[in-house]
């Protein structure tokens, strides 16, 4: 399956995986509940709030720009300038 396709919770829990964490691991790295970590594991909850996937990116080692693409977000700091963006992508895409 291509990175594009997979989930948000399927990329966190590759991703933790590969790290050999366990949810609880994570979850108390990130000071959330083992459960909640779990929904957003197994797609049951939506992709958390910018600030918790910028901490996630962090805990798993892995590059926030990745972990926002995971969840199909703009990070925080190119939210503000979307429409320059997508051009740019646009353009180099032709």
């Amino acid at each position: 399956m291509s990175e594009a396709h997979v989930s948000f919770g399927a990329f966190i829990r590759e991703r933790r995986g590969e790290r050999g964490l366990t949810l609880l691991d994570v979850a108390a790295a990130l000071e959330i509940s083992v459960p909640y970590l779990s929904r957003i594991e197994r797609d049951r909850e939506r992709a958390p709030r910018d600030e918790l996937i910028e901490r996630l990116a962090r805990a798993l080692d892995i590059p926030e720009d990745e972990a926002f693409a995971a969840a199909r977000r703009l990070p925080p700091d190119l939210q503000s300038r979307a429409s320059e963006v997508f051009a740019l992508y646009r353009r180099a895409s032709r």
